[in-house]
């Protein structure tokens, strides 16, 4: 039921906006590139008469987000990306504290989760902020006379973007869209730093095992395989790489990991990770020949890269061992054990990327809103990516934040690198 407050919302408990508001404080300390962004947009107002719908991860960092878009004028509205990575005491304190409308509850079910999607809908926004192209696809297939009128969106995943391409080669984005997971500060910082750490710590946080000595398999090699992977080795295990890439998977060799086939690595790990955005990378032939006591996690955006909903058919029992642990005992004698449902382990399991990490994402996202604004009516009806200055702004804004400085190129540095003379 929606809960009676000042604003149509549906969160579990107003009672936690205090804690909530706590979180979102800490959480805007330690994200200086955002709060720039913030003084400057509550002088310019790029936002001003506009609505929006944020469809993410409800946790601090997003709350950072929200507030930052309100103070640029936006009419906002947030609604959860995912049924297991919303964080109550955040989602109360939005409502309470910052008259932001939220729909979204830890653990809500699928229908539910639909539920407030169609509100994020309801909202009519002119923008979009999103986290896997759910509200955008749902908004394209169901609701096009809605679709129409927005002018434009900013995709934080790799999921995301692989769908929104979809959508763009078959003719069928009704709108220009910005990929944010495609800027650098994206995603070399957030995927391989935020991804590498955070991955890790929702495997420790829901088993609580030692990585060290263990032999860990990656399935997928991009940038948020690779951080995975260096976290592993860091940690202490032998990790295997799994790879359909040829360039990629030579890349893991030369970094010194086994690279595989999964039906292979099935036999040897004993916890696996997928950070792919792919379906079933991880199937039922691979679940039934792995050891037993194997732990099974993913990183990817859906929960279907472990193929975990066909595997129930293969249980005897599915015991909950911890709060985000589930043991499979299987047929075949052996048990597996699912992390997090199948579902992102870091944010299902664990609190997802450190604030410093989402500064530099969240200030593509702002950036991004504002570049759809700005060039509204010009931008093509597809895929962008910010552009490149866009990028080296953040980066030198987060180098200054950290007290870092940098070279600078002299007149006759630049004059030589920009001459095909150089007597």
């Amino acid at each position: 039921m929606l809960m009676t407050t000042d604003l149509k919302c549906d969160i579990k408990d107003i009672n936690l906006a205090e804690q909530g508001k706590n979180q979102i404080e800490w959480a805007f300390k330690d994200m200086p590139v955002l709060r720039k962004i913030q003084e400057r947009f509550i002088k310019e107002q790029p936002f001003k008469g506009l609505r929006l719908s944020a469809c993410s991860h409800v946790t601090k960092e997003t709350a950072a987000l929200c507030i930052v878009m309100k103070s640029g004028g936006a009419d906002a509205v947030l609604v959860a990306s995912n049924p297991l990575s919303t964080q109550d005491d955040v989602a109360a304190a939005l409502v309470k504290y910052y008259n932001i409308p939220v729909f979204a509850i830890a653990g809500e079910s699928v229908e539910t989760y639909r539920a407030h999607i169609a509100e994020a809908i309801a909202h009519k926004p002119d923008l979009i902020i999103e986290d896997g192209c759910d509200l955008v696809s749902t908004l394209h297939k169901d609701y096009p006379e809605i679709a129409a009128n927005v002018i434009g969106s900013t995709e934080e995943t790799t999921t995301g973007i692989i769908r929104l391409q979809a959508m763009e080669r078959e003719g069928k984005l009704m709108f220009p869209a910005v990929g944010v997971n495609t800027s650098l500060t994206k995603h070399l910082y957030d995927n391989r730093y935020g991804t590498g750490q955070s991955s890790l710590d929702g495997i420790i946080r829901a088993a609580n095992i030692l990585i060290a000595g263990k032999t860990v398999v990656i399935s997928g090699y991009g940038w948020c395989g690779k951080g995975c992977a260096l976290r592993s080795k860091a940690l202490g295990a032998n990790v295997i790489v799994c790879e359909v890439d040829p360039l990629k998977a030579l890349e893991a060799v030369m970094e010194g990991y086994r690279v595989m086939p999964i039906a292979k690595a099935a036999k040897e790990g004993d916890i696996f990770l997928t950070v792919t955005g792919d379906k079933h990378v991880v199937d039922i032939p691979h679940l039934l020949d792995m050891k037993d006591g194997a732990f099974v996690a993913n990183a990817g955006h859906f929960d279907w890269e472990v193929n975990v909903g066909d595997l129930k058919v293969y249980a005897t029992e599915i015991k909950q061992i911890r709060p985000s642990l589930q043991e499979y005992k299987l047929k075949n004698g052996k048990s597996i054990y699912v992390l997090a449902e199948g579902r992102l382990v870091n944010l299902g399991a664990a609190e997802g990327h450190p604030a410093s990490v989402m500064d530099m994402s969240f200030a593509n996202q702002a950036l991004g809103m504002e570049f759809i604004v700005k060039n509204k009516g010009k931008l093509e009806k597809k895929l962008h990516t910010l552009p490149h200055e866009v990028d080296v702004k953040i980066a030198e804004l987060k180098l200054q934040s950290m007290g870092i400085e940098i070279d600078t190129l002299t007149e006759e540095q630049k004059e030589y690198l920009n001459s095909w003379n150089i007597d």
